[in-house]
C-alpha cells in the first residue's frame, strides 16, 4: 500500500512538474485528438455543451485534468468537489472516458495552449475549397442551348432587316425614272412569302437547326445517365450537418471513422450518436427514432435487445467498375471533405454536390499537385520530374491518367 501510494505521489508530482509542450508536432497531434474527440462538446473561446477551454491549464491543474479527460465519471463518484461541481454546472451531461495516454493528454493541453495564445478567432468568409475538377464537365448543356437560341434569334432578325431592305429599296426604284424595260420588270416583282418559306435554302436551315438541336439532346441525355448531381433524398431520420459540421464545428472523422484508414468513410453507428443524445435533446422526435433503433430506454437508460438496422438511403454512389479509396485522397492526398462534397457545413439536408463522373476525376488528377512535403516516398519522382519539367509534379505525373489506378 505506502509502494502504491509513493508511486502515486511519484508519477502525479511527475506529472504536475511537466510543462506544456510547444513543439509544432505535438500540437499537430494535439488537435488532431481534439478535433476527433473533443469539438463535438467543446470550442477554446465559446460555452457549447461544456465549458471553453482556454486557459484550462491555468484554471485546473494538469494532474486533475489528466484524470478528468480519462475518467471524469469515476472523480464525479469519489466526490471530488471541483469535478462534482463542474458536472453540476453542465446540467450533470455525462462526459465519455477517453482511454487516453499521458502523452495524448499532454498533446491536448498543448493545442490548447496554442490555441489560447492565439486569441480570438476572426470571422471570415470560408470559400468552399475547390476541387481539380469543375462542378460541371466541360461547358454546360443550358449554355450551348443558349447560344443556338440566340443564332436562330440573330438569324431571323438579319433575315427582317434584309426583306425591310429589300422593300425600302424597290420602294425607292419604283420612284426612279429612265429604267428599261427589264429593270422594270425585277422592280415590279412581288415577294413571295410562301414561296420563299418552301424554298430549298430556308427548308434546308430548319432541318440542320431542328437536326442540331435532336443532337444537342440525345448526347446531353447520354452524358446523364448515372450522374445524380443534385440528388437529396430523404433519410429516415433527419440529420442537420449544416448545425452538427457547421454551427458546433463537430469534425467529419469524429462521425465519419473510416475515412483517414478505409476504401470507404463510413456511415456512423448509432453509437457514436449516443455519445452526445443519450443526454442530449432525449425529447426529439428524430432522437426517439435512434432509441427506438438501439432499444434504448431513456428513462432507465438501459437497452434492450430488440434492435433494427437504420436504413439510410446512400446518396454519392460510384459504379461498381470504379475504384475510389477515401483513404488515399484524404490521408495520403491530404484532400478536405468540401473538394469533393461542397459546402457540406452549410447543408441542412445533404445532397450530392459534385458530379462525380470520370472527366470531374481526370480533370482533378490534372490540375492537383501532389502534396510530396515531408515524404521520402516521393522523392526519387520530385528531382526526375524537375530535372524535365518546371512545373509542380501533378497527379497525372504519378500514374494518376492510368486506366487501371480506377477500373480493375
Amino acid at each position: 500500500m505506502l509502494l502504491g501510494l509513493a508511486l502515486g505521489i511519484f508519477f502525479s508530482s511527475s506529472l504536475q512538474a511537466q510543462e506544456i509542450p510547444t513543439d509544432e508536432s505535438v500540437i499537430a497531434a494535439g488537435e488532431a485528438t481534439f478535433k476527433a474527440n473533443c469539438t463535438q462538446c467543446h470550442k477554446i473561446w465559446e460555452v457549447r455543451i461544456g465549458p471553453s477551454l482556454s486557459n484550462v491549464y491555468e484554471r485546473r491543474s494538469i494532474e486533475w485534468l489528466n484524470s478528468w479527460i480519462k475518467n471524469s465519471q469515476a472523480m464525479i463518484a469519489a466526490g471530488d468537489e471541483q469535478a462534482v461541481a463542474l458536472w453540476e454546472e453542465y446540467n450533470k451531461t455525462v462526459m465519455p472516458a477517453y482511454p487516453f495516454t499521458d502523452d495524448q493528454v499532454m498533446e491536448l493541453l498543448a493545442y490548447i495552449q496554442a490555441e489560447t495564445v492565439k486569441g480570438p478567432p476572426v470571422e471570415e468568409t470560408v470559400a468552399v475549397a475547390g476541387s481539380g475538377g469543375s462542378a460541371e464537365d466541360g461547358v454546360s448543356s443550358s449554355y450551348l442551348m443558349a447560344v443556338i437560341i440566340i443564332l436562330i434569334v440573330v438569324l431571323l432578325l438579319a433575315v427582317i432587316a434584309l426583306i425591310i431592305a429589300a422593300k425600302t429599296l424597290v420602294k425607292h426604284l419604283k420612284e426612279v425614272k429612265g429604267l428599261d424595260e427589264a429593270e422594270q420588270e425585277i422592280v415590279s416583282q412581288q415577294f413571295d412569302v410562301l414561296a420563299f418559306l418552301k424554298s430549298n435554302s430556308v427548308v434546308g436551315l430548319v432541318v440542320f437547326v431542328f437536326t442540331i438541336i435532336v443532337l444537342k439532346t440525345l448526347i446531353d441525355g447520354a452524358f446523364t445517365i448515372g450522374v445524380q448531381q443534385g440528388y437529396q433524398p430523404t433519410q429516415p431520420i433527419a440529420f442537420s450537418h449544416e448545425l452538427h459540421a457547421g454551427q458546433y464545428e463537430i469534425d467529419c472523422q469524429y462521425c465519419h471513422t473510416g475515412v483517414m484508414k478505409s476504401k470507404s468513410a463510413n456511415i456512423p453507428s448509432p453509437n457514436i450518436c449516443m455519445n452526445c443524445h443519450s443526454q442530449i435533446k432525449p425529447e426529439s422526435e428524430e432522437i426517439q427514432k435512434i432509441y427506438a433503433a438501439i432499444d434504448y430506454d431513456p428513462e432507465t437508460k438501459t437497452y434492450g435487445t430488440n434492435t433494427k438496422p437504420i436504413e439510410w438511403v446512400r446518396i454519392h454512389n460510384l459504379p461498381d467498375l470504379a475504384y475510389f479509396n477515401h483513404a488515399q485522397h484524404v490521408n495520403v492526398g491530404g484532400l478536405e471533405c468540401e473538394t469533393c462534397h461542397g459546402p457540406i457545413k452549410e447543408m441542412e439536408v445533404v445532397y450530392q454536390y459534385s458530379t462525380l463522373t470520370m472527366g470531374w476525376c481526370i480533370n482533378c488528377h490534372r490540375e492537383t499537385d501532389v502534396n510530396t512535403k515531408g515524404n521520402e516516398y516521393y522523392d526519387r519522382l520530385v528531382k526526375l520530374h524537375s530535372e524535365q519539367s518546371k512545373e509542380p509534379m501533378k497527379v497525372e505525373d504519378i500514374g494518376g491518367l492510368e486506366c487501371s489506378k480506377c477500373h480493375y
